[in-house]
């Protein structure tokens, strides 16, 4: 980790006021208050205990917490969920965490036809507040089955949360979030962001729409570019670049995949004309596609050109020598801005 220890130690001791800290550390931060503030929160995943976690992001929880509340437990992703599931029904708030994003398919079966639809099938009787942590993307020159961005497939199974910070303020304030809701929350986590810092205010209260709006992070006239988690510094540097050509860009951080706030996203294209959507996950069947066709709805008579998406290829993910041609980047964006403006 890139915190400088004098960071860390003042963030353990429970200094407050705002810091400057790696995502990670926020994310860390963020599930002490939780652990702090709710006795029935309690932590569960591999290696997350004594080590902290491959990402060093529950690093001391631990030992400040103790072996019950913060659980290292073995390597078996649909035994963690559905050990989360039975704890939620009993009254805990548990918050799992899967070490990759490609070893959550073990688990899959128990998100999607027990998690996701639990409250549904008792009729509201039933919540269960589990939040399921993913480390997800790439960035990282990892081998296969750790570099993968599955958050389509939850955003496709209703009864579920699906969101994704895209930067420390908000993974901060959103892991909180998320723990305190009483719907079952898929808590993607850009590990390619994990070492980048930012400020946090520790003192400010976790309130506010996080988990269902989106924001606007840049404000911009020629073309709105809607990103989430790892792309909306991506988007920001395009933006960057486009201003120094004279192209006012604006950018929308979704936060949310599901529930999808359009309408921030629609209000932004209405004044901008133009659309570009960006994401690491694959262009096809994608979250580009499901915003490029609400945008096309809401939108259709306000459009000078159409909804374009960025992102991964349909293919498996590629070996980390070439993972740079696969994912997204700079020029990819800067181009899909200036087809959107050609039109």
């Amino acid at each position: 980790m890139s915190t400088t220890t004098t960071e860390v130690r003042a963030a353990d001791a429970g200094t407050r006021g705002t810091q400057r800290l790696t995502f990670a550390k926020a994310i860390n931060l963020g599930l002490r208050r939780a652990l702090e503030n709710d006795p029935r929160v309690l932590l569960m995943g591999e290696d997350i205990g004594k080590l902290g976690g491959v990402f060093r992001v529950t690093d001391g929880l631990q030992k400040d917490f103790g072996e019950d509340r913060v659980v290292d437990t073995p390597l078996a992703e649909s035994g963690i969920v559905g050990t989360a599931i039975g704890l939620a029904l009993r009254g805990y708030r548990p918050v799992c965490e899967i070490q990759f994003d490609g070893f959550v398919f073990p688990a899959f079966d128990q998100i999607t036809t027990q998690l996701s639809k639990m409250h549904y099938r008792s009729q509201g009787r039933l919540t269960l507040p589990v939040v399921i942590r993913i480390p997800y993307g790439g960035g990282i020159g990892a081998v296969e089955h750790h570099s993968e961005s599955p958050e389509v497939l939850f955003a496709h199974t209703a009864g579920l949360r699906v969101v994704s910070p895209s930067s420390p303020v908000e993974a901060y304030r959103m892991i909180q979030q998320s723990i305190t809701s009483p719907d079952p929350v898929i808590f993607f986590e850009p590990k390619g962001r994990y070492w980048e810092k930012g400020d946090v205010d520790l003192d400010a209260p976790a309130d506010g729409p996080l988990l269902d709006k989106a924001r606007i992070v840049r404000a911009g006239t020629d073309v709105t570019v809607v990103a989430y988690g790892p792309t909306v510094q991506t988007a920001l540097k395009a933006a960057e670049a486009a201003a120094a050509e004279g192209t006012s860009v604006e950018v929308v951080d979704l936060r949310a995949l599901s529930p999808l706030d359009t309408a921030t996203v629609a209000e932004s294209v209405r004044r901008t004309g133009r659309c570009v959507v960006v994401h690491e996950a694959p262009v096809l069947y994608g979250t580009g596609g499901e915003v490029a066709a609400r945008i096309t709805e809401e939108c259709f008579y306000h459009l000078q050109a159409p909804v374009l998406r960025v992102g991964g290829f349909h293919a498996p993910y590629p070996v980390a020598k070439v993972e740079h041609d696969y994912l997204p980047g700079l020029d990819r964006v800067l181009d899909a801005v200036e087809r959107a403006l050609a039109f």
